[in-house]
């Protein structure tokens, strides 16, 4: 086992440094897009695109309009129902993809997904154009790739399930958050427990190869007894798969981190309550968040593709890119004023063929994130990937990760390292944990409009 860089009572304190806190981010993309800045001179997307070098891509669209905002929600999102303002923005994002096949269409796409927002609070018509564009103009062939859309109980229409059906959607993922009225209320959700029914029972007759279901613990005035309730209403419809949230509040969210400290924090409660229940219902867990039974997957023979997402493809406001070097997007805001300019921004524009807001990856950060990508997930980060990925041994690059293995919150098996059970309760806490300097501080300079 490699040497802990840390003496017996440092590596003590660390791990109670990890674990007093377990929910200080969620690392769902490193770098964090509050480490955006303007690049100068912007990024001419051609040569981005021609020299990247993954084997196949991610094509994403991102549509960035919801019937309300959700208290916890601090996504580029804008609460708007407008079917001229959708059609407005699906015809500017039909334009971005006209100018971006050009860079991106030498490779195939392993995966296709819409998210939001919520898509499906587009028109029917509006929805069928997306895969249009997606097929047509971005050249994705639905027989070879994952398709994923998100969606809510409130927007679903036999209409809309149709089109999913005709282009062979894979997987359907529908945010419930709760059962519990009072807890929707609370956090801001106007979301009647009988909708939810009626789209699970509607859902479950399209057979879909993978339905998601996505639950939050942690809600005001919730108990792990009504979080239970939740999960176990959820088991009743056997989706294949469920992501589980810890509620995370921010200063620029509807419901504050004051509301939630008024009362216990039962978050880690709940965390290892739903750990238990899945397990025994047969429900593997492949993240902090993510549970799925083993069979749970699709008959097509999906392209390869790097969990390190690399060559995503964003199409849309508010979507990001990731090549291997460069990360980039559109601006970010929460605020109604600031999403409201940003898609203004956005529709009215005629080029999109420059990457002027991002970031450009460091060998350091490419390292990083290399690492956390796989750390967090239960594949785990396989030694002998990061040398030939980058020509040095993981324990000579970051000696500090053996803290893993010495605090019990990860092990080396067979050349892998992964992340235990209970690292793995302690994902958010970890990856914070791995931030480099130079980002976190650039993160703390962001100011959110």
């Amino acid at each position: 086992m490699t040497l802990s860089s840390f003496s017996l009572e440092e590596l003590h304190g660390w791990k109670d440094n990890i674990t007093a806190n377990p929910y200080r981010s969620y690392l769902y993309s490193y770098p964090h897009k509050t480490a955006y800045r303007d690049l100068q001179p912007p990024i001419p997307l051609e040569s981005l695109w021609r020299d990247e070098p993954a084997e196949s891509f991610f094509l994403y669209m991102h549509i960035p309009f919801c019937g309300a905002r959700c208290g916890f929600c601090n996504l580029f999102t804008l609460p708007d129902k407008r079917a001229n303002v959708h059609t407005t923005y699906v015809d500017a994002l039909e334009r971005q993809a006209k100018q971006w096949a050009a860079f991106t269409r030498h490779k195939p796409y392993a995966r296709f997904a819409i998210g939001g927002g919520t898509p499906t609070l587009l028109a029917a018509d509006q929805l069928r154009r997306l895969f249009h564009i997606a097929v047509d103009t971005m050249g994705l062939d639905t027989r070879s790739a994952s398709i994923s859309v998100e969606t809510s109980p409130e927007t679903i229409t036999e209409e809309k399930l149709n089109i999913l059906k005709e282009y062979t959607v894979d997987r359907v993922s529908m945010g419930i958050q709760s059962f519990v009225a009072a807890e929707s209320a609370a956090i801001y959700r106007p979301q009647n427990p009988d909708e939810v029914y009626r789209a699970l029972e509607l859902l479950g007759k399209y057979d879909f190869p993978i339905l998601n279901l996505d639950l939050i613990y942690g809600l005001p005035g919730q108990t792990v007894d009504s979080w239970l309730y939740s999960l176990n209403q959820t088991l009743s419809y056997d989706p294949e798969e469920i992501f589980i949230y810890p509620l995370y509040t921010r200063e620029h969210t509807i419901v504050k981190p004051d509301d939630i400290q008024r009362q216990e924090d039962i978050r880690l409660d709940c965390y290892k309550a739903a750990g238990q229940l899945l397990k025994a219902r047969g429900y593997r867990q492949y993240s902090m968040r993510r549970f799925a039974k083993e069979t749970a997957g699709t008959d097509k023979r999906i392209l390869d593709y790097s969990c390190q997402e690399e060559g995503m493809v964003g199409l849309g406001c508010g979507a990001r890119s990731y090549t291997r070097n460069v990360h980039y997007a559109s601006r970010y805001g929460v605020s109604r004023k600031a999403t409201e300019s940003i898609i203004a921004d956005y529709v009215s524009a005629d080029r999109y063929d420059t990457a002027d807001y991002g970031i450009v990856l460091s060998l350091e950060e490419q390292k990083r994130r290399f690492i956390l990508k796989a750390i967090l997930h239960s594949e785990g980060l396989r030694l002998e990937d990061y040398s030939l990925r980058f020509g040095n041994s993981l324990w000579s690059d970051y000696p500090e990760l053996s803290n893993l293995l010495h605090s019990g919150l990860g092990k080396e098996e067979d050349g892998v390292l992964h992340l235990t059970t209970e690292g793995m309760g302690y994902s958010d806490s970890i990856g914070d944990w791995f931030i480099s300097v130079e980002i976190r501080e650039q993160m703390e300079r962001f100011v959110l409009p």
